[in-house]
């Protein structure tokens, strides 16, 4: 265990610019946002002040409108390195699209390994503006929910959750992908998705990042990560002796929206629901595992029925496939069409320990230790096999076993 930890501390040192880590030093050569936040959680046992750094950095960047962009450039990569770069978003030194909430819980988790009340003092203002920005501007159907303008935004970019919004989407012709370079084109979305994708990117770019476009889903997993984040803002809240029961009362909000509209009670899952139908979509993705990190949800047993049961086959197969095992359209490695990513099953695991899933969350950690130092620590892996796909010394990969390792009941 203890060369696991080493090795996996060195993937981060492999993949720090200085200020951030980089998820990956060919694929993904600027920091990502949700990236950053797992990356810190782990960075917090090794280098409590480099993880503090992560976040101060990644914050630096947030918009006026307390948006958290999803990408901050990095400066000395050049611009041909990644698409779409700086010179696409067209604004400044960041994306114009926002990733999951995750960092509120990953702000937390640093302060409690390493108690710093002026890191959480300067950050509970900025948390609370990013939070703020995704209930307000992004509540797009009025539900309560805030909604993604891009598949990307669900970090799950190539979802077949995302099939049917994306269907109207026109792709766009005439860029290059960077991301083949790098990884097997078996491995990564196809030709026409990334069009779709551009497309989408250039319209959101074109109305100065204001509206929505005709991409606009509710998504179970993106919701659920927000009402998480608002119990861990209570906490910080507490920490610094603020009031914590706005915070709560958001978070039981977002909580009930999230049952009310995206829980499908006759296939007991949580489905994204596209705003422009009303329709939910009927693919089962792992973003409707996710609600189960929230503690007091009503439907889990139902929901672990359906996620242990043939769907997903959780506790049988290599960490939480992406998607659905029986789907015609399942495949084992492209990207968020099948394969398990090491952020979900660690978020998963977490959830079993809400419900007192206690062996099947020691069972699944002990799998995506072994899994990420067998693959070099990869992307995401074959939820049947096992075998690694996409790039190696993944940072997110690195980060989180460290944490697992750190975690008395997550490993025998």
């Amino acid at each position: 265990m203890n060369v696991t930890r080493e090795q996996a501390a060195g993937v981060l040192a492999g993949n720090w610019l200085g200020t951030s880590t980089v998820p990956s030093r060919s694929l993904y050569p600027h920091q990502w946002s949700w990236d950053s936040a797992f990356i810190a959680i782990g960075l917090r046992h090794l280098a409590p002040a480099r993880a503090r750094r992560e976040l101060q950095t990644l914050f630096s960047a947030q918009w006026r409108d307390g948006r958290v962009p999803h990408i901050v450039f990095d400066p000395g990569t050049p611009p041909e390195a990644y698409f779409p770069g700086p010179g696409f978003w067209r604004a400044g030194r960041t994306s114009g699209i926002v990733q999951p909430p995750v960092h509120a819980r990953a702000v937390l988790a640093v302060h409690q390994a390493e108690p710093d009340h002026a890191f959480l003092a300067a950050l509970y203002p900025k948390l609370r503006a990013w939070h703020e920005y995704l209930l307000g501007a992004r509540d797009a159907g009025g539900r309560g929910l805030a909604a993604i303008v891009h598949p990307w935004e669900s970090g799950m970019d190539n979802s077949p959750a995302w099939d049917g919004p994306l269907s109207r989407v026109t792709p766009a012709a005439g860029f290059v992908r960077r991301d083949l370079e790098h990884g097997c084109a078996a491995d990564r979305p196809s030709d026409e998705d990334y069009g779709r994708y551009v497309r989408l990117a250039a319209d959101y770019r074109d109305s100065g990042y204001a509206g929505t476009g005709g991409f606009v889903v509710e998504d179970p997993g993106f919701n659920a990560l927000l009402a998480d984040a608002e119990l861990a803002l209570a906490e910080i809240a507490e920490a610094l002796g603020l009031p914590s029961d706005p915070h709560r009362e958001t978070a039981a909000r977002v909580a009930k929206a999230l049952q009310e509209t995206l829980w499908d009670s006759a296939s007991g899952w949580f489905f994204a629901r596209d705003v422009r139908t009303g329709s939910l979509t009927p693919q089962y993705t792992c973003s409707g595992l996710l609600p189960l990190l929230l503690p007091d949800l009503a439907v889990a047993p139902a929901l672990l029925a359906t996620a242990t049961g043939p769907r997903f086959r959780l506790g049988r197969v290599h960490g939480v496939p992406s998607h659905d095992l029986t789907a015609p359209g399942f495949d084992p490695g492209r990207y968020w069409r099948g394969p398990s990513w090491f952020n979900v099953g660690w978020l998963v695991r977490q959830g079993l320990l809400h419900h007192g899933e206690h062996a099947l969350a020691a069972q699944l950690g002990e799998d995506l230790v072994e899994t990420a130092a067998r693959t070099g620590f990869a992307e995401y892996c074959d939820p049947l096999t096992g075998q690694g796909h996409g790039t190696r010394e993944f940072s997110w990969t690195a980060a989180l076993t460290v944490d697992l390792l750190a975690q008395p009941a997550a490993v025998a």
